[in-house]
């Protein structure tokens, strides 16, 4: 497990003056970590009048609500639960282990290395405290694939971005797509009972944590765009286009790969996964308005004068538009869930 924990992230070092928050000797007790958890669900401002993107208000706001919210579970103290061998084939077949941990290496020195060109300090150490959650998703994930024995291909050295911009803006533009399918697909699993509900349990901080990501990113995106004067306000623009336009073909390009390699592990699992985590696997209609249903709920906790994500939204509203209905609800009943 060691080979995926220690690869040279240091935080510290590649964000001078930033220092993360630091484990206590002993973990928190089961009531500081429910408070906790629920304080990462629900933040509203006491400021007074609106959030306008690009003022000191939105910016200073905006960061508070990242650090009152973050919550301070210890990966190397995660209970992970037995598995019966039908649960455990289920878990390892899972096409996503790989790409999951790479993706949050690479998105851990993105982050970091453009919060270390930030001159806002305010700024600069929410994007940093981003990054070393990041790095704690990675750990979690790599504990988890050590306790049950899921293989991974070596991971290779993470590469220092050329244009750390454009970096931050593809992994945020990333995981703004990605999770907003994953907190469908995540209820999926959940409603489906295919998987102990102590594993969905251990993980759903993490598909919270996504949550608060997007929105960090969602309100850097809209005050860094109010603070650019307009010239660089049209590169910046163009660059955005650009970031759209490789996600895009990147998508393209993995669905082809699975087409013709049925082992290969994709960012496209998102959108084609529901088969893998549910006995029956829902129609696209209704697993595009379970996501739609997700997403709103998770982001419904938090002060709705923020920003938040609005291209995926927008987008499979209007896809549910022109999707026929289906009666079929092969889901399966609802249970009891954190809101």
């Amino acid at each position: 497990m060691g080979e995926y924990l220690n690869d040279g992230f240091d935080i510290e070092r590649l964000v001078p003056g930033f220092r993360p928050p630091r484990p206590d000797v002993r973990p928190p007790d089961g009531a500081a970590l429910d408070a906790a958890d629920a304080g990462m669900r629900r933040w509203v401002s006491a400021a007074t009048g609106p959030l306008v993107p690009g003022s000191d208000l939105h910016r200073i706001e905006t960061c508070r609500m990242f650090r009152e919210t973050f919550n301070p579970y210890r990966p190397a103290v995660l209970d992970w639960p037995a598995l019966d061998p039908e649960a455990l084939a289920r878990i390892v077949a899972l096409p996503i282990w790989d790409i999951a941990v790479q993706t949050e290496g690479k998105a851990r020195l993105r982050m970091a290395a453009y919060a270390g060109t930030v001159s806002n300090p305010d700024i600069r150490c929410a994007l940093a405290l981003n990054a070393w959650e990041e790095n704690r998703h990675k750990e979690v994930l790599a504990r988890m694939v050590a306790a049950y024995g899921i293989p991974l291909a070596p991971e290779a050295p993470y590469a220092w971005p050329s244009d750390t911009e454009w970096a931050y803006l593809v992994t945020g533009y990333s995981e703004c797509i990605d999770s907003f399918f994953a907190f469908g697909l995540f209820e999926v699993a959940r409603r489906s009972g295919l998987f102990p509900r102590e594993l969905v349990d251990t993980f759903e901080p993490v598909m919270q944590e996504e949550c608060r990501h997007i929105l960090l990113f969602a309100n850097w995106l809209a005050w860094h765009r109010a603070q650019l004067p307009i010239w660089r306000r049209l590169r910046f623009e163009a660059k955005v286009a650009r970031v759209w336009a490789f996600l895009v073909w990147e998508r393209i390009g993995l669905a082809r790969s699975i087409d013709g390699d049925a082992s290969t592990q994709d960012n496209n699992f998102t959108l084609s996964g529901a088969q893998s985590v549910a006995a029956e696997e829902p129609g696209l209609r209704e697993l595009l308005a379970l996501c739609l249903e997700e997403n709103e709920r998770r982001f419904a906790g938090y002060d709705e004068r923020l920003q938040r994500p609005t291209t995926m939204p927008r987008l499979v509203r209007l896809a549910l538009r022109l999707l026929p209905r289906a009666t079929a609800h092969a889901s399966g009943p609802r249970r009891e869930r954190p809101n």
